[in-house]
């Protein structure tokens, strides 16, 4: 019954996207705040964005929508919305002020998580972007196996360059591998920097194991590209605009709007193969 629930309430919804990252701080939430904005710049396209960080709801912050709250009607919980075509769901709407801890077992974060499934009226959606917490704990599981009574179309994973966080996105592609989530790919946060006076690129995350690239390679996973650091991403995050906006001719724009559009024809192909095997 809870699964024809979660299936009939999200039927509406075309493709589904999962951002994971093996470890905080390595600009998962940014990521998905982006990729929201940039499939929203297509305004015959609904978007949906759905906060489960329930220890450290950063989306709010990021999309300019600290304060607002969740408004209930007869057919369940309304959205926040940044454009008519962007919607916003976080836990960060349910607390009286964003320093509030959020201090939860395993089992009332699955709960509040089955609620934002089963409660929130998204209406038609083409795109849902699912922003979650780090690493590979109880959140992922709950969010696999109810959205096991839909479809996933997959998972995006971020990471930086340096040994240190890619030996924990291994566990993340390792988890993916045995809970059959599919891998749309990794993209690469933070590959160098470009000085904007003299143009020298540095690396300030060296990739002494030869970076995300290798590790596709070893692991037989799509790399989805590599975003360079830009000082007005973090700028942009904390006024609640869209970088992409803000800084169209940045190459860390260019990066993303290439790899949003690589996501893109992933959905459509993954969708073309599932019409053909109904």
């Amino acid at each position: 019954a809870e699964a024809a629930e979660l299936r009939a309430r999200l039927r509406a919804v075309r493709h589904t996207v999962l951002v994971l990252s093996g470890k905080g701080g390595v600009g998962k939430s940014t990521f998905s705040a982006l990729l929201a904005h940039g499939l929203a710049a297509d305004e015959s396209k609904q978007v949906a964005l759905l906060d489960i960080d329930i220890c450290g709801p950063s989306i709010p912050k990021i999309m300019g929508l600290e304060g607002e709250q969740v408004h209930q009607s007869g057919s369940g919980w309304s959205p926040v919305y940044v454009e008519e075509n962007l919607g916003v769901m976080s836990v960060g709407f349910l607390l009286s002020s964003p320093d509030d801890a959020v201090i939860w077992r395993g089992p009332k974060k699955n709960g509040l998580i089955k609620q934002f499934l089963r409660d929130v009226d998204w209406g038609e959606v083409d795109y849902l972007i699912v922003d979650t917490p780090p690493g590979t704990s109880d959140e992922h599981l709950s969010i696999v196996q109810y959205l096991s009574a839909t479809h996933i179309d997959g998972a995006v994973i971020i990471t930086t360059p340096q040994e240190v966080s890619l030996q924990d996105v291994r566990k993340e592609i390792n988890f993916c591998r045995k809970v059959k989530l599919p891998i749309i790919g990794v993209v690469e946060n933070m590959s160098g920097f470009v000085c904007p006076k003299c143009k020298n690129e540095s690396q300030i995350f060296p990739p002494t194991t030869g970076g995300a690239e290798k590790m596709c390679q070893n692991l037989n996973v799509s790399l989805l590209g590599k975003v360079p650091l830009d000082p007005q991403i973090g700028k942009s995050c904390d006024r609640g605009q869209s970088f992409l906006a803000e800084a169209p001719e940045s190459p860390a724009t260019l990066s993303y709007r290439n790899i949003i559009q690589r996501i893109q024809e992933y959905c459509e192909q993954h969708h073309f193969q599932e019409e053909k095997i109904m």
